[in-house]
């Protein structure tokens, strides 16, 4: 039984080791996770109840834009999905981060081997010797988790893959915001051709009226002139319109992954009216609405990314502990290659400690801190940008609503004044100029309407886009960002 000794010694060593080797590796180097605290008010400036907003997965596939009511919108919108080369980009680079959270994941197994060779030499080691080697063998290392290294490395892989999904469902939301916007300034412009085109013709018949009356002697050439220059002035204004909806086209086509060639819109006209409605938001909005933003969700977990690399560069000042083993067959003839006497093997084991390195694993962990403090204000600037976004679309929406309601009575008013001025003139009781002035003041209010509903459809773009898409979004369900 003496013999036996040493080998229940060495295998009460290997067990030590073992034992040892799972209880360290309850260990993990480094801080643990704790989201970092955000200053919030105790309530929207201009509306709404509050509570304090937590992160959360961002939904991009919410349909928030069917909201504005208009089929051709809702067609463009879903294109852009499928084609935008900057979404396809950004999924692109989601992928390559969950591959990268799988690479790092690869670190918790063994890696394994196998090896063959053939070889002839001569050596001269008792006597000069010709012969032959042949070699099959295989061979297994593994280094436990001793200090958690590759539990924070998959840590922060997981949260970066997390921050590109929801970069990706950011980069759908701006895209998809794009195109409503584009669209929507695309149909304000349509209804501004449409009123610049019934102006032409009032202008036109304007003209007419003043020529007649020059010719009958009623009205002076002073008239004609200044009725053909408010013609050319409306036809010059109409025609500078038709460049910006150029351009709007061209930007949907861009952004629905079309060149401009391929892409055009039949513009809105009486026969086929502008159907998009200005979407009605709540009394109040929940702040919880801004867990949804994917570039808030995003920061926060490039800081959990952050605090997981510091707890990476804390694990180098640790030693490592290597585990190997090989086994396999060495012969100096094929055919004797699996007889027993050919068979090798071997088990070890292995204890590396870094003694010098002239500050190296200091100055990485220095820089992974900096990281993280860098990545800790960001998240935080990104919350306070938020906040800021909608307060100040909620603040121009409620401006804007009660200055459409004064600028539809204003239209009115000189519709009305524009009218009497014409009747005046005819009726021989007014000069031309008085028609002028309320022509121009009537055109004048009728285009501010114009691009009030411009700029409050755009307004409630960017209300919809601050709070992660929309209010009637769900904010608790996670989904997978889709390609």
């Amino acid at each position: 039984m003496a013999p036996l000794l040493p080998v229940v010694s060495r295998t009460g060593f290997r067990l030590s080791v073992i034992v040892a080797a799972v209880l360290l590796a309850g260990c993990a180097a480094g801080p643990d996770y704790v989201r970092p605290a955000v200053e919030t008010p105790a309530a929207w400036k201009e509306t709404g109840a509050w509570k304090t907003a937590q992160p959360q997965p961002a939904d991009s596939q919410h349909p928030w834009w069917e909201a504005y009511g208009d089929s051709i919108l809702n067609t463009l919108v879903a294109q852009a999905n499928v084609a935008n080369q900057n979404i396809r980009q950004a999924e692109a680079q989601y992928r390559a981060a969950s591959a990268a959270a799988d690479a790092a994941r690869a670190g918790f197994f063994p890696t394994a081997g196998l090896s063959a060779g053939a070889g002839r030499a001569l050596t001269n080691s008792n006597g000069v010797r010709l012969g032959n080697n042949e070699t099959l063998g295989f061979a297994a290392s593994w280094q436990p988790d001793l200090w958690g290294s590759v539990r924070r490395s998959v840590e922060a892989g997981n949260a970066g893959a997390q921050a590109s999904a929801d970069d990706l469902a950011g980069a759908q939301l701006s895209i998809q915001a794009a195109v409503v916007q584009d669209y929507l300034q695309l149909r304000v412009t349509d209804q501004l051709r449409e009123l610049y085109a019934a102006t032409t013709l009032a202008y036109t018949r304007a003209l007419e009226l003043t020529q007649h009356q020059y010719e009958a002697g009623v009205a002076l050439r002073s008239d004609v002139a200044l009725a053909q220059s408010q013609l050319k002035t409306a036809q010059a204004q109409g025609t500078d319109l038709d460049a910006q909806r150029a351009q709007l086209e061209h930007a949907l086509a861009i952004l629905t992954g079309r060149p401009p060639a391929a892409f055009s819109l039949a513009p809105a006209t009486a026969e086929h009216p502008f159907e998009a409605r200005l979407p009605a938001s709540p009394p109040g909005l929940p702040s919880e609405l801004l867990e949804r933003r994917p570039d808030i969700a995003s920061a926060e977990r490039h800081v959990a990314q952050a605090n997981a690399n510091i707890g990476v560069a804390t694990a180098a000042y640790f030693p490592s502990l290597t585990l190997s083993a090989t086994g396999g067959f060495s012969a100096a003839q094929f055919g004797t290659l699996f007889n027993t006497p050919s068979r090798v093997w071997s088990l070890g084991a292995a204890l590396a400690q870094t003694v010098f390195d002239g500050g190296l694993r200091r100055a990485r962990t220095a820089q992974a801190v900096a990281t993280y403090d860098a990545s800790v204000a960001q998240y935080k600037q990104t919350v306070l940008n938020g906040f800021q976004q909608v307060e100040d679309n909620l603040s121009t929406l409620r401006v804007l609503d009660g200055e459409a309601r004064l600028q539809d009575e204003a239209v009115q008013a000189s519709q009305l004044a524009e009218r009497l001025a014409l009747a005046q003139y005819r009726a021989g009781s007014a000069n031309y100029l008085a028609v002028v002035t309320a022509q121009n003041l009537s055109l004048a209010n009728q285009r501010t309407a114009a691009q009030l509903l411009g700029r409050q459809l755009a307004a409630s773009v960017s209300l919809i886009t601050a709070t992660g898409g929309g209010w009637n979004a769900p904010t608790t369900e996670s989904r997978k960002p889709t390609p």
